[in-house]
């Protein structure tokens, strides 16, 4: 619980973490006293890491001032630099569906996954999201592994000239057995789980979230003798060796799973709550009651002297859709997350997620060093409590972002340290539509923060819609967006993630509309040369097309006509359905 503390209480945090090979133990981050460090002021609480130590990254809070880079930053939330041209050729990846893939690593309806693909060619698509599932490659023994059939997604995807991006996805997809894309964790690691609860997350109301391990146990041999890092290292090796004549070629980028739904965060509600929690305003539950989480915070706290909060994290809402204002730990005026207390806190809850993170990156740059493949993260996209003064949403998410802190700036700069790009969603999301049942959200100004943090570390960024948009109005946000991300002198590059594929982005007048979105991002340059593999890809002509077209209209005609049939069903007519497979191409 959330315990008051005198007002003259001060502190200054340092995450201590020794740089150590994954194979020895890493200390957990701990708080130092007063009395050996100096004494900060009154007006400011700031930090100073390792995270953040090198030679081009400053202090975490924004507040500390004196950073180069962030007065650059500032200027750039004006957005008063010099304005240059959009460069061309942002491309498009289109998400392949996430049971892709069966769980006896068989591909699923390759003919129709085939057909498919042939046409994201003909409309200038420059390659496919892949989701590598744990729960798949690992399932039944700890390192077993089964890559054949996403070993034959990225054959198929190189004979029609699709490059490939890998996401190596360590988190449970769908809400539970009962649903048709149900992946879970691997099984032994549900019996590890079953066996210590603790391995899961946990609220402080002893609920557990299981689609993620507990970044609280990184680096303890809680899976049959291997740490969570020692088990996510040893899957990326064993992908980096089971597809090596793949890696530069066709497969160019490998996201890193790092949270729930593969993103950099805590599991503060649930991912499928979190998909619609935007609407229900949920402040979301702070993630550190498992026994690892607390025996680390416990430590932070005796390190600052104040025993008393170790005890356990902030309580938020008995009802976790009531306004901040309502609650003691993020009201507006005197709440408790403004504190020495809160302050404590939410840096070392946060600063444990950063930790999580940086562990990863060094794992996955040591491991994909050499390879001719670009790395990169996931951030959620949490908006829906931005325009408050605490954005308590994003808080419990792990992110110590406020009115007067920037949280996005650390991560950035973390990812930047070790060659990372950043992904996030949310790009085909508009204010005007969004404040119309939410007047403090704002998912534009969330983007424009979290690019702005990009550009001032020099990170490569990939955008992605967070849920199927096939609305005019959405494509153009997203242009917009990446217009404000490329627009400057030096920019790093851009490229954009549509999720995902299914039967009705194929659609007569969906299809229109995702072309000419692909030729707006991409350029005009749309039938261009693909990837050279030694004569057996070829220049994408018309010919293709029509064989696409024709092969897809023939297996949409037979009696199981839906060839993505575990995907959200709309209601078309059977007319629509008929005619869906009749796209529209074009030559420019």
């Amino acid at each position: 619980m959330a315990i008051a503390s005198p007002s003259t209480t001060t502190f200054s945090a340092s995450f201590c973490c020794k740089r150590a090979e994954s194979t020895h133990p890493t200390l957990f981050p701990s708080i130092l006293p007063t009395q050996r460090a100096h004494r900060l002021p009154t007006r400011r609480f700031a930090i100073n890491s390792r995270l953040n130590s090198s030679k081009f990254c400053g202090s975490l809070s924004p507040d500390n001032g004196g950073s180069q880079d962030f007065e650059q930053y500032e200027l750039q939330h004006g957005f008063t630099g010099p304005m240059e041209r959009l460069k061309k050729g942002s491309p498009v990846y289109v998400m392949l569906p996430a049971d892709s893939v069966r769980k006896d690593a068989k591909v699923r309806r390759v003919k129709v996954l085939a057909a498919s693909l042939r046409a994201l060619v003909t409309a200038g698509v420059e390659g496919v999201v892949m989701e590598v599932w744990w729960g798949v490659v690992e399932r039944e023994k700890p390192m077993v592994y089964n890559w054949g059939g996403y070993l034959d997604l990225v054959a198929l995807a190189r004979r029609c000239g699709l490059k490939v991006r890998a996401v190596l996805a360590f988190h449970q997809h769908g809400i539970g057995p009962g649903d048709p894309l149900w992946i879970s964790l691997p099984q032994w690691v549900l019996e590890e789980m079953d066996k210590d609860p603790d391995i899961a997350y946990s609220d402080r109301f002893g609920r557990r979230n299981m689609e993620y391990i507990s970044l609280g146990c990184d680096m303890f041999p809680v899976l049959k003798g291997r740490s969570p890092l020692q088990a996510y290292s040893d899957f990326m090796m064993n992908f980096r060796d089971a597809f090596r004549p793949f890696l530069g070629s066709v497969i160019t980028g490998v996201q890193i799973g790092m949270g729930p739904a593969g993103e950099l965060r805590y599991p503060s509600c649930s991912s499928q709550e979190l998909a619609w929690a935007w609407r229900s305003r949920e402040l979301g539950e702070f993630q550190c009651c498992d026994k690892y989480m607390l025996a680390c915070l416990n430590a932070c706290a005796h390190d600052v002297g104040m025993r008393e909060w170790g005890s356990g994290g902030p309580i938020v809402a008995g009802n976790l859709v009531h306004g901040p204002d309502n609650t003691d730990f993020f009201k507006r005026n005197g709440g408790s997350c403004n504190t020495p207390y809160g302050e404590f806190f939410l840096q070392w809850y946060s600063g444990m997620l950063l930790l999580h993170g940086e562990r990863i990156c060094r794992e996955a740059k040591t491991i994909f060093k050499g390879t001719e493949v670009d790395t990169t993260a996931k951030l959620a996209g949490i908006h829906w409590h931005y325009g408050t003064q605490s954005h308590p949403s994003e808080l419990t998410a792990g992110y110590y972002n406020t009115s007067r802190r920037d949280g996005y700036l650390p991560v950035a700069r973390m990812f930047g340290r070790y060659g990372f790009g950043l992904c996030c969603s949310v790009f085909g999301m508009r204010d005007v539509e969004e404040k119309q049942t939410n007047p403090v959200s704002s998912p534009e100004d969330f983007l424009k923060q979290l690019l702005l943090a990009a550009r001032v570390c020099q990170i490569p960024m990939e955008g992605e819609n967070s849920a199927t948009f096939l609305e005019e109005e959405s494509f153009e946000q997203v242009l917009k967006m990446t217009k404000f991300f490329s627009y400057g002198p030096g920019n790093p590059s851009f490229s954009f993630n549509f999720m995902r594929m299914d039967r009705y982005l194929f659609e007569q007048h969906n299809w229109a509309r995702f072309t000419r979105f692909v030729r707006q991002m991409s350029g005009s340059n749309i039938f261009r040369a693909r990837l050279d593999f030694g004569g057996d890809v070829h220049r994408t002509s018309m010919s293709d097309a029509v064989k696409a077209k024709s092969c897809m209209y023939i297996l949409l005609r037979k009696k199981d006509s839906n060839p993505y049939p575990n995907q959200q069903d709309k209601s078309y007519s059977s007319t629509a359905n008929t005619r869906s497979m009749y796209l529209t191409y074009s030559s420019t």
